[in-house]
């Protein structure tokens, strides 16, 4: 029989970084999801706490093991008052796991608090049989963790698991310097919950943790902010982390429904940067800027509402930061220096220049946050009219005389006419379904619609519905996002690529919905039907002779778009360069 320490030394090398929480109702549903994640990541948990009868189903799944050989399983049967859902005593939970052990399990999952109840050296037969990971999760805070761990080794295993959740970015921080801790005397997992805790569930391999755990498939999450197993591979390149890979990220609140982490790390990938891209989910300037200094993070994308507040935290700043006011990337030096660029300006200029002159146009920009801010100062830099509504109109009024336009009153709005309408709040994201105008006050040749997510918003379509062009928020987003990863990288941007990934995540995030004014084919009379809808579904639409918006999105043209700034920017390895 192996001795544990023998298994642990040898294990460690040979799990590979991405474990896969399998879940399913039944032993066949169980099956069918692991039969279908085995060939590609065959390193798996089994949750038996999810089974009706978890010790009823082991037979079937020591087939399983024996039909796949190459795979590493650990077996969990989480007690419900540990935040599992099995329901039976602590040796009820013993007896499946040793069941378990001897179907094959290489290892298996159990808490430090079940094992503070078990009896004499059952542990120890336990850990005898096979490989045991002590865990401890914490469903509310990430604190004391070297005084739970104090705890935790006084009972034998091969691996220990601390699993806390992160209430606040730094809380990633306070585990990667506890794994960093302990990483080199004891064999540990650890990560932190919640969707903050994205960070640590990416870097905490490198900080010391043996692997992590990720989802199925979305809806399939076994704790709160788990990532999928597409997304930590795919997107985040999970097996590829190292010491020396770069830590970028988009900081705000909310990014959860961001897409900057699909578009940007698809640019790392394309380029060959080695570097990684994270959703920072910032409720304070204070906790991100913490997290910046301490992980450390080389640029941020940043959203709202700290654009305008993140200024002042700014070492230098290009001059269209200076002059707008507001901040959407940010470099950190090698001295820990931050240092600001505005590219919202290029994302609003682009593609309004791609289809034609700005000099003399009547724009409308609707709002006055940091994106109206940017479209403001920007289009008044190339001689168009700018004309500023807000609901609050104070701050139309200042951003107005601040950027030498004009302020309009709502009241007016349906008496105007404009060549293009910006709008630059954040109303229809992310299935909101406000608008922030009127269908009488569209009175415009083109709609430019910042808000990218959903692709179609409620003022996209109603801009459709009067036949007006319409500008999609998918361009703005990737035009100053290429021009975010120029300035972090000084590599030509992948627009085409940046374009196509975000396209394919909006259309997978947003299905698009089957015209509403086909009739249902009758089923008697197919083909007839089938014609008849074609015909239907294909009326003729009237279009200017512009580029089309995915073309646009392609066509890089960065002698128009170029910041120019004097700020200078040490980075690791790499000349003094000046933008």
């Amino acid at each position: 029989m192996r001795t544990a320490p023998t298994y642990s030394r040898i294990q460690r090398f040979r799990l590979p970084r991405l474990c896969v929480a399998v879940i399913g109702s039944d032993p066949a549903n169980l099956l069918e999801r692991a039969e279908s994640i085995v060939r590609d990541n065959p390193f798996l948990e089994f949750r038996l706490d999810y089974l009706p009868q978890p010790a009823a189903a082991l037979p079937k799944l020591r087939h399983f093991l024996e039909l796949h050989p190459e795979a590493t399983v650990i077996a969990t049967c989480r007690r419900a008052v540990n935040g599992g859902k099995f329901k039976g005593t602590v040796q009820g939970q013993l007896e499946i796991l040793i069941k378990a052990a001897d179907c094959g399990f290489q290892l298996v999952d159990i808490e430090v608090q079940s094992a503070q109840e078990l009896k004499g050296d059952q542990l120890a037969d336990l850990k005898n049989r096979v490989g045991v990971i002590l865990s401890f999760h914490d469903f509310k805070t990430t604190k004391k963790l070297e005084e739970q761990f104090a705890a935790m080794r006084e009972y034998p295993a091969d691996f220990y698991k601390v699993v806390t959740t992160a209430t606040n970015l730094y809380d990633n921080v306070t585990m990667m310097k506890f794994l960093q801790s302990n990483s080199g005397k004891h064999e540990m997992v650890g990560l932190c919950m919640g969707e903050q805790g994205i960070i640590s569930r990416v870097l905490g391999v490198r900080a010391g943790s043996i692997f992590t755990f990720g989802a199925a498939a979305v809806g399939e999450e076994t704790a709160p902010g788990q990532v999928t197993l597409s997304e930590l591979r795919d997107t985040y390149r999970i097996e590829t982390v190292e010491a020396s890979t770069q830590v970028y990220g988009v900081a705000g609140d909310p990014v959860s429904q961001s897409l900057s982490p699909v578009m940007m790390n698809a640019a790392f990938r394309r380029e060959t940067v080695n570097a990684v891209y994270l959703a920072l989910h910032a409720k304070s300037l204070k906790d991100l800027l913490a997290c910046v200094h301490d992980i450390p993070i080389r640029g941020m994308s940043i959203t709202m509402p700290h654009k305008e507040e993140i200024v002042k935290a700014l070492s230098n700043s290009d001059a269209l930061t200076r002059q707008i006011g507001a901040c959407n990337t940010v470099v950190r030096s090698q001295d820990g220096k931050l240092y600001g660029f505005n590219t919202d300006v290029a994302g609003i200029v682009t593609p309004l220049e791609q289809r034609m002159h700005l000099a003399g146009k009547r724009i409308l920009v609707v709002g006055a946050g940091g994106a109206a801010r940017a479209a403001a100062f920007g289009l008044k830099a190339r001689e168009a009219e700018v004309f500023i509504v807000n609901r609050t109109p104070e701050r139309a009024q200042a951003l107005a005389r601040q950027a030498k336009a004009k302020y309009v009153k709502r009241a007016d709005l349906a008496k105007l006419s404009f060549d293009v309408i910006i709008n630059a709040t954040p109303l229809g994201m992310n299935g909101n379904r406000q608008m922030p105008l009127e269908e009488k006050e569209l009175n415009t040749n083109y709609v430019f619609d910042l808000v990218y997510t959903p692709a179609e918003t409620k003022l996209v379509k109603l801009a459709k519905a009067k036949n007006l062009h319409v500008i999609p928020g998918l361009e703005m987003f990737v035009q100053q996002g290429a021009r975010q990863f120029e300035i972090w990288t000084g590599k030509p941007a992948p627009i085409a690529e940046m374009g196509y990934v975000v396209t394919k995540a909006l259309e997978r995030r947003n299905p698009p919905e089957p015209p509403q004014d086909e009739e249902p084919m009758p089923a008697e009379k197919p083909a007839k039907a089938a014609k008849s809808v074609a015909v239907k579904a294909a009326p003729v639409e009237k279009t200017a002779p512009v580029k089309s918006p995915a073309k646009a999105v392609a066509v890089r043209k960065p002698q128009r778009v170029v910041l120019k700034t004097a700020v200078k920017v040490k980075s690791a390895g790499k000349k003094t360069v000046r933008r």
